[in-house]
């Protein structure tokens, strides 16, 4: 683009600084050169990204001669131990000048030494790292971009550099306008709905109700929170021509610190540090070893001597650990405005989903708890755990080969009352309602996000175009194409490449899975082979428990199993991403998320599936058993079912890995810091006490996590997975992790305000792949909940018995009156002489009747004996199989149908948002309209007062 044809006056006058700064000065926009009537046709942003560019050139132009002028900023003459070294401007006047600098901000570590500039971004380096040169041209560019730096070694280790960044407010406005950060310009007019009358005596009478209860306990007190003024202001794209629009009360805070910080990163990464086309970047530096490290400062201490209700809060960081990290305000809702104005949109949007996923488990934990204290009150009335304690003549065949002993079935009385607790005529009830809470949950997510997205800005704004990542620029760089979008060549990766990498990432996924089948093939000859020497065991405790001591001591190695796979998982989950080459940051996170996802979750839940679907299905019966590689022989359920088996899994499983994960989040960082004070500690000696500035504190803390906030989001989604799939089984699920979330939300908020250096506040309009994920396990859920009713629990089978065998057959009825018999009809005879040799057990029984037994029971519909055809299945089987799968395909099509339903009748947008979106686009365009005409007015009386004439300009 031409100067002369845009209207800017090409007078450029080069500033050199002898910091080595460049400045442009004379880019100036002549609006009355300008043709009139052609000024509405002008695209500003387009003349003012030319000037950018053409700032950058000339930047660029003079790096050789700004090298040669200025001095070597990794000089070691310029660095002491402890004493700041300077290169801005303002502390150059400051010293000369002899003003006074406030002590507060030079003594709490957050400002440059002229006491003025607050620090925006810090870089660490080492002065041993070969990287020098590239740094040294990284370091120029920055000055030349306008931002001011200072460094300072470290008082631990002179090796250790940090290098503190500074942007005034000539850059932030530029780059803010740039990145269309938006800004309050005018308080927001808060309209009420009209109101009937009868609606209004309802409101009076529950107010005067109201007043009997305490006021708002979960809300935190209005008083200590600060007057956050971005959410009560209607806000708009930054613009320098028209910062009059703008609150702007003092330009040191109109910018917070967040967004400064943002904006600093944003120019880092444009940065070039070498000559060539992809040598750019503050990312690549700290690949390539140039910066130890970059992040953000904490705005200070989390503690203060005084109390935060006498004194106030001391800062962001105290105010954010005494209203949201402390244990004392567990119960206390999140101060979400807060901790996004801190931490960024992407981490506030993280917790407001954690929060509201806690809120929406209290209806699900108290039904499930309902449906177990349900089990608690009719214990006493179940016909069928009465009849299994009562059943002292019946004599159940072995449960393993010549070992186990025959038992009489009253001896699992107590497991039978124990299945009834979770399984019992509510529990199709819970499955249900789990399955419409899944939906109910993510439907009003949505909602939830929308007013989220609203109150912060985000509902129009849309993610930058994003850089390439470097390993995809190195691997296809001799290969370019036109990118469609920035009109720009870049690398480009051909489509049977891609797909051969797939082909290959895909078969390296489906080989871990077969991994993890063999790890639970590994637990099923666990259990096989230990079920047998349990029962041959000296103590009678574990002997006449065998079944209970196998399944849980299997349930305890897989779970070190499953924690030794995922750490391998995510090497190769690792491998497999990198192998496929995505090209943008955003792919390579979505493809490593789905990989760890896959393997998790398969991992975690494949032996789940076996207990619940495979576990005594496919035994066989007596005489006739089925063996693993023709040895084993398969292991039976307890002569209660196998539900209880699912029961321990379940909750052993579930209590464990959340602990495991909430030491791990927390303890481990507490662990490390306090190695890191130790070491500290010992280099300077006990006796010297060091007040250490900021920037050192923060690195001494743990940087987040290489893949930001994937382990949060994993490890819920893994809880949401266990608290809805088999949830039939388990209705103690949602109350552990309801309880699980109240200390993981602390948790999570003391690790971000106290152990972790503060990351970069980036922006998300949601919680991106997850919410996908989250929809896949709320089908999953339907499904397997109808198969653990129908397969693994014994409803289908009482329902059966009630309705076509029971005493009450044929007249409608399903009491438990109904049930009387059930027990014995749910057994089979064997006859104990057609026992195979390697089977037959080493006890004849005499020592139940005095003389050896001729028959024992087994869990079964077959044949006796005796018949003709012995052992064949009976009728009462095909019925029991048929009405199984009729339940199955009722179950899910009905709850199928509910849940669509649900989604289609609640909008995904609430009403009174869709109002006060579309009044505030109107009022939004009538303030921006009645403050341009008002400036313009304002304009034309004072050129009548200075007696100048003026063109008749629009509006």
């Amino acid at each position: 683009m031409e100067a002369s044809s845009s209207g800017i006056t090409n007078g450029k006058t080069k500033v050199f600084h002898p910091e080595g700064g460049v400045d442009l000065q004379g880019y100036q926009l002549d609006m009355q050169i300008l043709p009139e009537g052609s000024k509405s046709d002008v695209d500003f942003s387009e003349i003012l990204n030319a000037i950018q560019e053409m700032a950058k050139d000339v930047n660029i132009l003079f790096d050789e001669l700004e090298a040669v002028n200025s001095p070597c900023k990794d000089d070691d003459s310029l660095l002491h131990p402890g004493n700041l070294t300077s290169t801005s401007d303002d502390a150059s006047r400051l010293e000369a000048g002899g003003e006074t600098v406030p002590e507060k901000h030079k003594s709490n570590g957050l400002y440059f030494r002229d006491g003025k500039c607050r620090i925006d971004y810090i870089l660490v380096y080492r002065k041993s790292n070969p990287q020098t040169e590239k740094r040294e041209v990284f370091e120029r560019n920055i000055r030349a971009e306008g931002l001011q730096m200072e460094k300072e070694s470290s008082l631990i280790n002179s090796d250790i550099i940090f290098v503190k960044l500074h942007a005034p407010w000539e850059v932030l406005g530029r780059y803010a306008e740039q990145m269309n950060v938006r800004m309050p310009f005018r308080r927001k007019i808060y309209y009420l709905p009209r109101r009937y009358k009868f609606m209004s005596r309802i409101d009076k009478q529950i107010s005067r109700f109201r007043r009997w209860l305490p006021k708002k306990p979960m809300r935190l007190d209005k008083e200590t929170l600060p007057d956050l003024e971005e959410n009560d202001c209607y806000t708009a794209p930054f613009s320098q021509q028209r910062i009059h629009h703008f609150i702007i009360h003092n330009k040191d805070t109109f910018f917070n610190n967040a967004t400064r910080s943002r904006i600093v990163h944003h120019i880092l990464q444009r940065i070039k540090y070498e000559e060539g086309k992809n040598k750019i970047g503050l990312n690549r530096l700290l690949t390539n070893g140039s910066y130890e490290a970059a992040f953000p400062l904490h705005e200070g201490s989390y503690r203060s001597k005084n109390s935060i209700r006498t004194h106030g809060a001391e800062n962001h960081r105290h105010l954010l650990y005494e209203c949201w990290a402390s244990w004392g305000v567990w119960y206390k809702y999140q101060p979400l405005d807060l901790v996004r104005r801190y931490f960024g949109e992407k981490i506030g949007l993280y917790f407001a989903w954690l929060g509201w996923y806690t809120g929406m488990l209290f209806p699900a934990a108290f039904i499930g708890l309902f449906v177990f204290l349900y089990g608690v009150i009719t214990l006493d009335h179940c016909q069928v755990s009465k009849e299994v304690c009562q059943a002292t003549d019946i004599i159940m065949c072995p449960v393993c080969d010549k070992y186990c002993p025959f038992m009489r079935l009253s001896d699992s009385c107590v497991y039978a009352k124990v299945t009834h607790l979770f399984d019992n005529g509510a529990t199709v009830f819970f499955a249900v309602f789990m399955a419409v809470w899944a939906t109910v949950f993510l439907e009003f997510w949505k909602r939830r996000r929308a007013v989220i997205a609203y109150d912060w800005d985000l509902i129009d704004w849309e993610e930058e175009e994003e850089e390439i990542r470097p390993q995809f620029e190195a691997k296809y760089s001799k290969k370019e194409r036109m990118n469609p979008i920035s009109g720009k060549p870049e690398p480009y990766q051909a489509f049977a490449d891609k797909c051969s990498r797939l082909i290959v990432s895909a078969s390296g996924i489906f080989f871990m899975i077969c991994v993890v089948i063999a790890a639970v093939f590994g637990i099923v000859i666990y259990r096989v082979v230990t079920v047998s020497t349990f029962a041959a065991f000296k103590w009678a405790l574990i002997r006449n428990n065998s079944q209970v001591a196998t399944t849980g001591t299997a349930v305890c190695i897989n779970f070190c199993i499953i924690m030794l796979l995922n750490v391998l998982y995510e090497k190769v989950a690792l491998l497999l991403t990198n192998l496929e080459q995505p090209r943008t940051e955003s792919e390579w996170e979505n493809s490593f998320t789905l990989k760890m996802f896959l393997f998790q979750f398969v991992n975690l839940n494949s032996s789940t599936f076996y207990i619940a679907f495979f576990l005594g299905r496919f035994t066989g019966h007596p005489g006739a058993y089925l063996r693993l590689i023709n040895r084993w022989r398969l292991e039976e359920c307890h002569p209660s079912g196998c539900l209880i088996d699912l029961c321990m899994q379940m909750g052993i499983i579930m209590v464990l890995k959340q602990t495991w994960n909430n030491f791990m989040e927390l303890g481990y960082p507490l662990i490390q810091n306090w190695w890191t004070r130790r070491k500290v500690r010992q280099e300077r000696g006990p006796e010297r006490k060091i007040s250490f500035p900021q920037w050192e504190k923060d690195y001494n803390l743990q940087p987040m996590n290489a893949y930001g906030l994937f382990d949060e989001y994993l490890e819920m989604i893994l809880q949401f997975g266990f608290t809805t799939i088999f949830v039939a089984a388990f209705p103690l699920a949602p109350l552990l992790a309801l309880l699980n979330n109240i200390i993981e939300i602390r948790l999570d908020a003391y690790k971000f305000v106290t152990q972790w250096r503060r990351p970069l506040a980036s922006r998300a309009k949601d919680i991106g792949i997850w919410y996908g994920i989250l929809e896949g396990i709320g089908i999953l859920s339907v499904i397997t909940n109808a198969f653990v009713i129908a397969i693994t629990s014994d409803f289908i089978p009482r329902l059966v018995y009630a309705y076509k065998y029971g005493p009450c057959a044929g007249q409608g009825e399903a009491g438990q009156k109904c049930m009387v018999g059930y027990v014995n009809a749910s057994l089979s005879v064997f006859r104990i002489s057609d026992f195979e040799n390697r089977s037959e057990p080493e006890s004849d029984g005499s020592e139940f009747s005095g003389t050896p037994l001729k028959y024992c029971r087994y869990r079964d519909y077959r044949d006796p004996p005796h018949s003709l055809v012995p052992y064949g299945y009976t009728l009462q089987f095909w019925h029991v199989l048929a009405a199984r799968l009729a339940f199955i395909i009722v179950f899910e099509h009905l709850v199928f149908c509910i849940k669509h339903l649900i989604s289609y009748l609640i909008p995904d947008l609430p009403k009174d948002l869709r109002d006060r979106m579309r009044r505030e686009k109107y009022l939004i365009q009538e303030m921006m309209y009645e403050a341009e005409l008002e400036r313009l007015q304002k304009e034309r009386k004072e050129r009548k007062k200075n007696g100048k004439a003026h063109h008749n300009e629009w509006p």
